[in-house]
């Protein structure tokens, strides 16, 4: 009887330990389902939305110069105007409710694998934040990022395909990192980003 406590004090003793270390070092994400972040394993589990939306070459008739940027945030769909009346058109994740914006700017930087600093209005919301993520696949930012103008936003990617086509973001722009990875090779640093509500 005494052999069977030990071992069951040492099973739960073990369980106890995993359990305090595995949060700390589990990658977190947005879940725009509880408007939480959580740990990414639960959010994939819960979260089987489908496939993201495919890219596609498109007509689209503007008056905007090839290379321009026109992001439709009520259609969450972002389009690159190139010549001959058409477009390639992605689907992307959009800001939340309070988060979204409108307006004209160009974009004035391009990282491949960009390190991530949380703004101070974001660390306030989310205390647990770190003050900075080095570039890789758990950063938020995913593989590309097209910095917009003097604003704290972007147009990145994600490696949760799940949310695109949602509104879930603090401001920014995401496309899949196939997707962003596709625009990255199209545009250049000067590029017109033109953000309808």
């Amino acid at each position: 009887m005494n052999k069977t406590r030990i071992v069951v004090a040492a099973a739960l003793s073990a369980l106890l330990s995993f359990s305090l270390v595995a949060p700390a070092t589990a990658s977190r994400v947005f879940n725009p389902d509880t408007n939480m972040w959580e740990d990414a394993s639960a959010v994939r589990a819960k979260s089987k939305r489908g496939s993201p939306i495919a890219r596609q070459m498109v007509d689209y008739e503007t008056k905007l110069k090839p290379g321009t940027i026109v992001v439709e945030t009520s259609e969450r769909r972002l389009y690159l105007v190139l010549e001959n009346g058409k477009a390639m058109k992605y689907g992307i994740g959009v800001g939340r409710d309070g988060f979204r914006w409108s307006g004209q700017h160009k974009i004035t930087r391009m990282a491949e694998w960009p390190g991530w600093t949380p703004p101070a209005q974001m660390r306030k919301r989310v205390p647990d934040l770190p003050a900075y993520m080095p570039g890789g696949p758990d950063n938020p930012l995913g593989a590309r990022a097209l910095y917009i103008g003097s604003t704290l936003y972007r147009i990145h990617g994600t490696s949760e395909p799940w949310t695109i086509g949602q509104a879930v973001s603090s401001g920014c722009i995401r496309l899949t990192n196939e997707d962003v990875t596709d625009l990255y090779e199209r545009v250049r640093v000067g590029a017109l980003v033109v953000v309808h509500q």
